[in-house]
Formats: C-alpha cells, structure tokens, sequence
C-alpha cells in the first residue's frame, strides 16, 4: 500500500502574526477636487462652446474649412446652426485658435 501523502501545511507550522494598531497612520483626506466650472474663464468657455461645434456632426464635415464657412455651409443647407456661435466666430476672426477648427492640426 502506499502511503497517504498531506499538505504542505502539514508538515509547516501556521503563524499568523496579530496586527499592531500603531502600525497604521491616519491619512489626512485630502479637500474634494475644484469644480471645472469654477476654474475656466471666459475665452475657456468660448472655446469649449466652439470645439462642441465642432463634434456636432448634423452641421456637416469640418475638415478642411474653417469655423465661420461651416457655419455658413450649415445655414444655407439649411441645418440650422447655432447664432452664438457666428457671432462669437465675427468678434475673434482675427484670433487662429478660434477660427481654425479642432481638426485643422491634422493633416488631410
């Protein structure tokens, strides 16, 4: 007959070490993170309104063109696009980072 063989544990003894509470430290927890709101200024959000523009795909393609022609593209198909977005575009047409669109670093 063979020999019956145990576990590894049979042959080692367990010991479990009790934990110590003076071991931990107490973190001190850190104040809730800033609202985005709270920190973008107003050429932030003027921005953040035209890039939105931008991925609305029911005003047509933006590559290649600028903000204001796909706006005017958009309006003459008749698709409606948003007012605010024409006018802030007519008050910054000399400034690149609002005329060009979010796509316009990428090469066609």
């Amino acid at each position: 007959m063979t020999t019956k063989r145990g576990l590894i544990t049979d042959s080692f003894r367990v010991v479990k070490r009790a934990r110590r509470a003076s071991n931990r430290v107490k973190r001190a927890i850190s104040p809730p993170p800033q609202k985005e709101a709270d920190t973008l200024t107003v050429r932030d959000k003027e921005l953040q309104k035209l890039r939105q523009f931008d991925l609305d795909s029911k005003f047509g393609p933006c590559t290649g063109i600028g903000r204001l022609q796909r706006w005017e593209r958009a309006k003459f198909h008749g698709l409606n696009p948003p007012e605010e977005i024409r006018d802030l575009l007519l008050q910054t047409h000399t400034d690149p980072e609002y005329y060009q669109s979010l796509w316009s670093e990428y090469p066609l």
